[in-house]
């Protein structure tokens, strides 16, 4: 069976192909700055159109390998489409440039066939938990705990981080992807895509009724993810591009200059339908 990256960019070649192969106007990374291992930051590409598409960028990881860049400017005029085939190597940096080029040429179809995501009016997906649920949450997200914790809910935290494991005030800390077994919604960072562990953990959440992806990154065409059983995935769309890039530049809070969107999958038209109305 393909990897879900491997179909990612076989439906970005796809799209990119109809679409007249949009190039790289810009490749935005993180200001360089002293930083520890457990930090993160986001990198963005820029087609020509002005459509943004993000990734995540592990400092210790992918950030040293994309600093290593002679120039970033040399990325400027590139198919969107062979930047996006990195994504299915062993390089973090390629993999992290090769989701960004994923998710600007998703944004790009949906700006070129004139059709928004519905926006959204929280950072959960839309699980909406209630009093009685058992929740999990893959990768832990401070802000939304206090959200579960309101609603009555039970929450699971899967971590890679081992010394959060453990139980903490409101909710519980695991290593083991089997603990999730019993929940009945999951909310996941995309970094699941970005590490190539999602049909791990959807395995171990298949008893789950609902399952969501969501974050900046999580701007892709979801019908890869659909097909493998996700319900909703949560991303965000660059809507000032001006004010983005200036605040992007100097390492400032962006959010303000983008929006929030949950594109679940009974309102979704399919990729198919996207490219019908693309022309």
């Amino acid at each position: 069976m393909p990897t879900v990256a491997a179909l990612c960019v076989e439906l970005a070649e796809r799209v990119a192909a109809r679409l007249g192969s949009p190039r790289i106007e810009a490749l935005h990374l993180p200001p360089a700055r002293g930083a520890t291992a457990a930090d993160a930051e986001f990198c963005a590409v820029e087609l020509a159109d002005g459509s943004i598409g993000f990734s995540h960028v592990l400092v210790d990881t992918a950030e040293p390998l994309m600093r290593a860049y002679p120039d970033a400017g040399a990325f400027v005029g590139m198919e969107a489409a062979a930047l996006a085939r990195g994504f299915v190597g062993k390089d973090p940096a390629a993999r992290a440039l090769g989701f960004a080029a994923i998710n600007a040429l998703s944004q790009h179809l949906f700006a070129r066939a004139n059709w928004a995501p519905p926006a959204a009016g929280d950072s959960l997906g839309e699980i909406e938990p209630k009093r009685g649920e058992h929740i999990g949450m893959i990768g832990l997200f401070r802000p939304l705990v206090a959200r579960v914790n309101e609603a009555g809910a039970q929450l699971t935290v899967l971590e890679l981080r081992s010394e959060l494991a453990g139980e903490h005030e409101g909710f519980r800390v695991t290593l083991d992807p089997a603990d999730l077994a019993t929940c009945d919604k999951v909310v996941s960072t995309c970094t699941v895509m970005l590490n190539d562990t999602l049909d791990g953990v959807l395995a171990a959440c298949r008893h789950a009724r609902y399952f969501a992806i969501v974050g900046p990154t999580a701007g892709c065409l979801p019908d890869p993810l659909f097909a493998r059983g996700v319900d909703a995935i949560g991303g965000r769309r660059v809507i000032d591009a001006q004010g983005f890039r200036a605040a992007f530049r100097k390492g400032e809070q962006w959010g303000p200059f983008a929006t929030k969107y949950v594109i679940t999958r009974q309102a979704y038209p399919g990729v198919d339908v996207l490219l019908d109305r693309a022309g």
